[in-house]
């Protein structure tokens, strides 16, 4: 278990990853990253039967683990190493428990549960001996290597927990701004350091000169001497106005602390002096979780680096100019905790998933003796070369560049010929396209703005119906007579009715107005206003009185309803009735299916100049004269 079973590929150098072997690669700022732990994972529910059948399986064949069953059921929280290098701890949810990898066996030793989840735990001695749980619940359980042995708890939750070997004291701060002792060697809790602070978000022992540092949810840093138990020394504003989630000092000389805000910000101080030596954004705005100083073996300040968690990202940089080496961003989850070997390139991440990240970094240090096998793949992953891909540069063709006005680059060192195109460096790319179109972020801005209105309107429930390209009136008035379109719009026997063409309706037609006499009702309206404006209607006087009262009582009443009102209509044409013309204009403009009113209601001066005045004398027919004069 452990070793891999094959190796071969080639790795790649770029800001991409590439699968190899269930391995990925990356490499941020040139540096090359392996994540060891991206192969396929066995669930343990799985049957032997089902086990044997996945030897046919490539990916399940070529998979890496370093460790037998490096995961949770849950969630991984915290890793430590043991000081003597032997085994490795972590714990997680769910159910509360504590795992103990024995690295000599590439295997899980033991594994213990607990009630409550595990907030932190410290190893008091070089090995797994004696261990002390701070958990949830407002406890701290004492563990030695049979199983449980002590518990006891505090006054107030606790957040993180340390312990001096000096005074044999174990230190626990929390949600109070009480520093609680509890002296292993009497047995008893001794009275407490008092802080400045409200609450203590995370505390830590120097093993160079043993001084106790706290950060505060203000933001203060504050340092006590255990043997004195008094304050040493207090420096306000080391969080810059946020709370202080993680310190570390520095082991081989003491003088140095790095400081983790809520924020994202670390700070490196100097005992001496009052202001910060570095500040490293990890522009993330995440807690920082950890901070840790690592050694890559050598003596010279380039191998001096900080190892900086926060929930997204770990973040290795040079400790004496702040620049970054590596970056580290894992895809599963966010990180919890981060263990790393000394003098070694191999780091292990408690994350939010069921599975532990692992990875491993060939030039920040060599793999650990017990996983050696680590450097014998990625040796064989390096024999071959790939294509580098720059993540700096931006790729153009010659149209781009003469686009840019950048064409006369050509030839020099500014251009990296590439395929059809040209690597050019991203800023210089930026700028050209600046001058080239200065409006370009409004129009970018203005697209954006236009696009996440439409997506707010798309997220609004709304009913959409398209309405077909033949008889699309038709269809319009079945649905909106019908919402669900249960008719013939519905039904698949009229299909044809909205698709072909030949089933178009005429709704002009006398044929169609004579079968749908109600649905001519707008242009009968307009029929009834032309023969009421152009003709008068010749009264019958014969016609009996009696019966024209019926008539109209019989029209009241079918008038009365929308339903009669084609009724009643069809009931006073019953009838004949005669109209006579008001005169030759009524005739023609009924005739041309127009209305005088607009024309009436014109001037005598706006009149002639809509008449054609070529002409001397108009003659109309039917008994009516007009004279015209030219002006």
């Amino acid at each position: 278990m452990g070793k891999p079973h094959s190796a071969g590929g080639a790795g790649g150098d770029g800001g991409g990853d590439d699968v190899i072997n269930s391995l990925k690669v990356s490499a941020p700022n040139g540096v090359k990253v392996y994540n060891i732990a991206s192969g396929k994972t066995i669930p343990k529910w799985m049957s032997d039967k089902q086990k044997r059948s996945l030897r046919r399986d490539d990916e399940y064949r070529k998979r890496v683990e370093i460790l037998q069953d490096l995961e949770f059921d849950g969630c991984s929280q915290k890793v430590k190493i043991s000081k003597d290098g032997q085994y490795f701890l972590a714990s997680g949810i769910h159910p509360p428990q504590m795992k103990c990898y024995e690295l000599d066996q590439l295997a899980v030793k033991f594994e213990r549960h607990l009630v409550a989840e595990i907030v932190d735990f410290q190893m008091i001695t070089d090995d797994y001996s004696k261990i002390v749980f701070l958990c949830a619940d407002r406890s701290a359980h004492f563990h030695a290597k049979f199983g449980a042995y002590h518990k006891i708890r505090t006054p107030r939750q606790g957040r993180d927990l340390a312990y001096s070997p000096l005074t044999c004291d174990l230190m626990i701060v929390g949600s109070t701004s009480d520093i609680y002792r509890v002296n292993l060697e009497q047995g008893r809790f001794l009275s407490p350091l008092v802080s400045s602070s409200p609450g203590i978000n995370c505390c830590g022992i120097s093993p160079f000169h043993g001084l106790l540092a706290t950060g505060g949810e203000d933001g203060v840093l504050e340092c006590f001497d255990p043997r004195a138990r008094t304050v040493a020394g207090k420096l306000e504003g080391a969080g810059g106005g946020a709370g202080i989630t993680a310190l570390r000092f520095e082991e081989t000389s003491g003088m140095s602390v790095a400081v983790g805000t809520e924020e994202g910000l670390v700070k490196l101080y100097d005992l001496r002096l009052s202001k910060p030596t570095i500040v490293k954004d990890h522009n993330s705005g995440c807690k920082v979780v950890d901070v840790k100083f690592h050694q890559n073996g050598g003596e010279g300040a380039d191998q001096q680096k900080i190892i900086s968690t926060d929930t997204r990202s770990c973040k290795i940089w040079h400790q004496h100019t702040g620049k970054t080496y590596t970056v580290i961003e894992p895809a599963d989850g966010d990180i919890n905790d981060v263990a790393i070997w000394p003098n070694s390139g191999l780091i292990i991440m408690a994350l939010e998933t069921k599975r532990m990240g692992c990875f491993f970094i060939p030039s920040l240090g060599p793999a650990p003796r017990w996983c050696s096998f680590i450097e014998n793949l990625t040796e064989e992953l390096e024999e071959e070369t790939q294509e580098t891909v720059y993540d700096d540069f931006k790729f153009v063709t010659r149209e781009d560049l003469e686009k840019l006005a950048l064409g006369h680059l050509v030839g020099t060192n500014m251009l990296r010929a590439y395929m059809h195109g040209f690597f050019l460096d991203q800023r210089l790319y930026r700028r050209a396209k600046a001058l080239i179109a200065p409006f370009a972020y409004e129009q970018y801005r203005a697209d954006r703005v236009a696009s996440k209105l439409e997506e707010d309107l798309k997220k609004r429930i709304t009913v959409e119906r398209k309405v077909p390209k033949v008889n699309a009136l038709h269809a319009a008035r079945a649905l909106a007579k019908d919402a669900e379109a249960s008719g013939a719009l519905g039904d698949s026997r009229f299909s044809q009715m909205f698709a072909d063409k030949d089933f178009v309706i005429d709704e002009e037609s006398k044929d169609y107005q004579v079968l749908h006499p109600n649905a001519t009702l707008t242009s009968r309206e307009k029929a009834r206003e032309l023969m009421e404006e152009h003709f008068t209607l010749i009264d019958d006087e014969e016609e009996d009185e009696d019966g024209d009262d019926e008539e109209a009582e019989e029209e009241e009443e079918l008038r009365g309803s929308d339903i009669g009102q084609g009724a009643a209509d069809r009931r006073k044409e019953k009838n004949p009735r005669m109209f006579s013309a008001k005169g030759s204009e009524n005739a023609e403009a009924f005739r041309n299916q127009e209305s005088l009113q607009a024309k009436r209601s014109m001037t005598l001066e706006q009149r002639l100049g809509t008449m054609d005045t070529s002409r001397a004398e108009s003659a109309r027919f039917g008994g009516a004269r007009e004279m015209s004069f030219t002006p």
